[in-house]
């Protein structure tokens, strides 16, 4: 296979890479056309290369669709897995909103940025000052119901493979698990009711490199987020696993169209 990366980081695992940076893309179409797919291109390149190209990229669109806008994804679960998503408001800023969320939720409940990642976006709001002093800067409202929970789980799936499965364990006086907020990291007793649901979001949706974050509220498992682009600190030999299963996608959808969608095979 001819490979074309974007991204030399996500791809080092994968022998016999080009990479070319996407800001040098115009100066390489050429390559572009001819390769068999385009890896880890950025946001901004995909209406290019998918529908001018007509080229095969990976991580696939509806990866890069859902994963680029938090309110989409959410509507996006809420349409087709509504039981497990947290009680969530999405709303203009307005002093209605403000009543709505305050009705829904009282004080505190968690604020989230629409475009964030590793936790950054993420406010505990305990009170209308405080909520109006947020939605000065926010045009958007997302706001969600504080679980009961002290740790959440990350689930690494690449290609419909289980990478990692792992706690993510909220230090102590904080409000955000992320790895990079200083949470730590639990590989033991991981329920198969929350891999089970990231495999059931990843076939539905076709999101086929994501790492997805869920909660467990009296066993019952939450969904919050995937992250097209995850962090590695809980895979064992990140590089070289992430990259044989991006490979094993690859070679499994080789055949495909530009505008197919890949048959999702679960693996192990």
């Amino acid at each position: 296979m001819k490979l074309i990366t974007f991204d030399a980081f996500r791809t080092l695992g994968i022998p016999g890479v080009r990479y070319i940076k996407p800001e040098r893309m115009y100066d390489h179409l050429d390559e572009i056309r001819g390769a068999d797919w385009l890896l880890f291109p950025e946001y901004w390149q995909l209406n290019t290369l998918i529908h001018g190209l007509k080229a095969r990229i990976f991580p696939s669109l509806a990866s890069y669709q859902l994963g680029h806008d938090k309110v989409e994804q959410t509507r996006a679960f809420q349409a087709l897995f509504p039981e497990h998503v947290p009680p969530t408001e999405i709303l203009g800023a307005s002093p209605r909103a403000i009543e709505r969320v305050e009705e829904r939720f009282g004080y505190p409940f968690i604020a989230k940025r629409i475009k964030s990642s590793m936790g950054e976006g993420v406010n505990l709001i305990d009170s209308r000052p405080a909520l109006e002093a947020y939605l000065a800067t926010e045009p958007v409202l997302y706001a969600q119901l504080q679980l009961p929970i002290d740790r959440d789980l990350r689930i690494v799936l690449v290609g419909g493979e289980l990478l990692a499965a792992y706690w993510r364990i909220t230090p102590p006086g904080g409000y955000r698990s992320n790895v990079s907020q200083g949470g730590s990291i639990d590989h033991r007793d991981i329920p198969p009711a929350a891999v089970t649901l990231a495999r059931q979001l990843a076939e539905a949706f076709h999101i086929n490199h994501a790492g997805f974050d869920i909660a467990m509220v009296d066993g019952h498992p939450l969904v919050f987020e995937f992250n097209r682009l995850f962090g590695n600190q809980g895979i064992a030999d990140s590089g070289k696993r992430i990259g044989a299963a991006i490979l094993r996608c690859l070679e499994r959808d080789g055949n495909l169209g530009p505008d197919d969608q890949p048959p999702f095979a679960m693996a192990g």
